[in-house]
């Protein structure tokens, strides 16, 4: 758990005070990444603080969040939102401290959570989408993570596609990851013997300490062994975060009627050249399974129920967190890229000051 942040501006602190005092440090699309995302990818550029109006607030960053879909942001090409455009501001969720504020629902001072960019300052409305003030005394980092959109992830992934029943095995790729580590726990919450898959020994004792029943260094041990000593008759859910030859082994090793929630594919997310698909895709047929995709904004209206629940979780004991952070505003373009290196356990974040 973090300290609380302390205010930096006073809270009688006027727009004008502001805007001529300070400047917003930005980090800009610089060019669209061939193969694994480039420090040269990113600008840092400085603008004015924005100005605010009626019914709007001014967020100044604390903590922004580094998450594998950003990579797919920087292409050029429109999937489920608009690409980000060649001079933009970086998309990043964080959470920050309202230092301004013209409207009563957004008091200066809060904290609060929300799709802010790679900057130091946000303007916000109260009724914005991607939107929340924090609790009193609610932890940043908890709030960016478990109970931010990786949290959610994990938690719409897992029990509204995976659909987990008491006795069931299930097997999540990226284990040790801010929504791997999440979908496993939850997966334990409703009953179900967890296998989870990590790429360091230190990442794989994480999970069992986290309480997954068993463990995979994909990196070290022969990974179809491994499942078939694990889970020797097959699993009932697989929650991918990886993609490619991992999706390929456990889509060989479905039992009758599973669910294979598709989540993430870090494995293709920086490669070059022509994707395969999977090889083994025929066993959906064979098996009578389901493999499906989904996306966290189709579940918006029930982000309120779905922080209360895990909350609960949180404060019982039966889900836990770790958080990788880094330190200082400038290194956001190197924290993406320790990301898709799998330098981080948990969720993966940078403190902007």
């Amino acid at each position: 758990m973090c300290p609380a942040i302390g205010h930096t501006l006073p809270h009688l602190a006027t727009q004008e005070y502001i805007s001529m005092t300070l400047v917003n440090r930005q980090f800009l699309l610089a060019a669209r990444p061939h193969g694994m995302v480039k420090e040269t990818d990113f600008e840092l550029a400085t603008s004015d603080v924005p100005s605010i109006t009626e019914g709007q607030a001014l967020v100044r960053t604390r903590y922004i969040s580094l998450d594998p879909s950003m990579r797919g942001q920087m292409e050029n090409r429109a999937d489920y939102v608009a690409p980000i455009q060649i001079g933009d501001v970086m998309r990043a969720r964080g959470v920050g401290e309202i230092v301004d504020s013209k409207s009563d629902a957004l008091r200066i001072g809060a904290l609060a959570w929300g799709a802010f960019g790679m900057q130091d300052y946000a303007v916000v409305n109260a009724d914005a989408p991607q939107f929340r003030l924090l609790a009193e005394g609610e932890d940043p980092e908890l709030a960016l993570g478990v109970l931010g959109g990786t949290g959610l992830t994990a938690y719409f992934g897992m029990l509204q596609v995976g659909l987990p029943k008491a006795g069931d095995v299930v097997v999540v790729s990226g284990a040790a990851g801010a929504t791997g580590s999440v979908a496993g726990q939850i997966a334990k919450i409703k009953g179900c013997t967890v296998f989870g898959m990590a790429g360091s020994d230190e990442k794989c004792a994480w999970l069992t300490e986290l309480g997954f029943d068993g463990v995979v260094n994909y990196k070290t041990e022969n990974v179809a062994t491994a499942l078939d000593t694990l889970c020797p008759n097959g699993m009932n859910i697989f929650f991918d975060n990886v993609g490619g030859e991992i999706l390929d082994l456990c889509l060989d090793r479905l039992q009758l009627h599973s669910r294979v929630v598709l989540c993430g594919g870090i494995s293709r997310y920086n490669a070059t050249g022509e994707l395969a698909g999977p090889k083994n895709y025929f066993n959906l047929i064979f098996r009578r399974s389901r493999m499906e995709g989904f996306l966290l904004h189709d579940y918006a209206d029930q982000f309120p129920q779905a922080v209360r629940e895990m909350r609960s979780w949180i404060d019982a004991g039966r889900l836990q967190s770790r958080t990788t952070v880094i330190e200082g505003f400038e290194k956001l373009p190197r924290a993406l890229i320790k990301l898709f290196e799998g330098g981080n356990i948990g969720k993966m974040m940078v403190r902007t000051d």
